[in-house]
């Protein structure tokens, strides 16, 4: 995955009207480095790893801000485990009930779903399908 310049992501949260501060710089970088669905804590975990410098209520207001931008969205593929993702555009997820895994599927890989079917009065705008199972390092593992 090519990762974009600091210049990139710099102009990016400016034209989205965010002021950049470190925090605010490193959070959205580090998302967009990533493609595991990280939590606050791992966010936390990893930003710090080398130089603390962020608490977790910064982080919040990080992703909060990214979030009200539209430049990340918050996953929920688990109760109570809010995981962020900075690819906004519309996708599936695949969740390993084994190891915690998350993958991307693509939305051409599904059927698209259909709201001609709901009842009257219900006016669908968006949806996301996740897939639970077992992931093929997984499998191979209970194959040994």
């Amino acid at each position: 995955m090519l990762q974009p310049s600091t210049d990139a992501i710099v102009k990016t949260l400016k034209a989205k009207g965010l002021r950049v501060t470190p925090q605010r710089f490193a959070v959205y970088a580090n998302l967009l480095s990533r493609t595991d669905h990280p939590t606050v804590e791992q966010l936390l975990v990893d930003l710090n790893q080398y130089c603390p410098v962020s608490s977790q209520a910064t982080i919040y207001s990080s992703l909060q801000a990214l979030r009200v931008a539209g430049l990340i969205r918050e996953v929920l593929l688990e109760a109570g485990v809010s995981r962020y993702d900075a690819k906004v555009e519309p996708h599936h997820h695949f969740h390993c009930q084994e190891c915690g895994s998350i993958e991307d599927i693509s939305w051409e890989a599904l059927p698209v779903v259909e709201f001609d079917r709901l009842r009257v009065g219900l006016q669908a705008h968006t949806y996301e399908i996740t897939v639970r199972g077992c992931c093929d390092r997984c499998s191979d593992q209970k194959l040994m």
